[in-house]
C-alpha cells in the first residue's frame, strides 16, 4: 500500500503553528522576540509559508500556482515591512492578485475532481 503525504497541508500547518506560537509569546511573555515585534514575526512566518508553498508547487510542475503563491508571499512581506502607504498598497495588490488566482484555481480543481489539481489518490 503506497501512502502519499500532503506536503502543502503539512507546510501550512507548520507555518500556522509557528505564527501562533509567536503571537502567544507576544501575548504572554514579551511583545518582542530578539528585538522584533512578535506580530511582525507571525506575519512574516505566513509570508514565508506562502513562499514555501510556491516552491512546492514549482517542484510538482504547477508553475501557475507557484507564481501566484510567490506573488502573494511577496505581497504579504511588503505589507509586513512597509514603511510607506505606497509600499503597503502595492503589497496588498500583490496579495490580492496572487490569492485570488489561487482561490479560483482551487475551486475549479475541486469541481473537476482530484486529477485536475494534479493529485492522485493511492490507497
Amino acid at each position: 500500500m503506497a501512502r502519499t503525504v500532503d506536503a502543502q497541508a503539512l507546510t501550512i500547518g507548520v507555518g500556522t503553528i509557528v505564527a501562533v506560537a509567536a503571537l502567544g509569546y507576544g501575548t504572554l511573555v514579551s511583545e518582542t522576540l530578539l528585538g522584533v515585534r512578535t506580530t511582525t514575526l507571525a506575519t512574516g512566518t505566513f509570508a514565508l509559508t506562502f513562499l514555501a508553498i510556491a516552491v512546492l508547487h514549482g517542484a510538482y510542475g504547477r508553475a501557475d500556482l507557484a507564481g501566484a503563491n510567490a506573488l502573494a508571499g511577496i505581497g504579504l512581506l511588503l505589507v509586513t515591512i512597509a514603511t510607506t502607504g505606497l509600499q503597503a498598497a502595492a503589497g496588498l495588490c500583490f496579495l490580492a492578485i496572487g490569492g485570488a488566482y489561487v482561490a479560483i484555481v482551487t475551486v475549479r480543481a475541486r469541481r473537476e475532481g482530484p486529477d485536475a489539481a494534479g493529485e492522485t489518490l493511492r490507497r
